[in-house]
């Protein structure tokens, strides 16, 4: 069942303003517990984990975000 272009909308504004800030403080806080755990990262592989972990929250939401920035399509035309 496909979306309709208000819910994605919705669903986008939901996941960037309330999703996206909890992700990061979780991410950084399995980051934090890692360290902690098996001691400090080298600086670059800190960077290698931050970047994944940075690109991992598009994968699910990428159906939410498909056509967002375009008109509305179920909107009545103009003509």
């Amino acid at each position: 069942m496909a979306l309709s272009y208000k819910a994605r909308r919705r669903g986008a504004l939901l996941a960037l303003v309330i999703g996206l800030p909890l992700y990061v403080v979780v991410a950084v806080s399995v980051v934090n517990w890692a360290e902690g755990r098996w001691g400090t990262m080298p600086w670059w592989f800190s960077l290698v984990v931050y970047v994944v972990l940075g690109m991992l929250w598009i994968v699910p939401l990428k159906p939410v975000f498909t056509g967002i920035g375009k008109d509305d399509p179920d909107a009545p035309s103009q003509d």
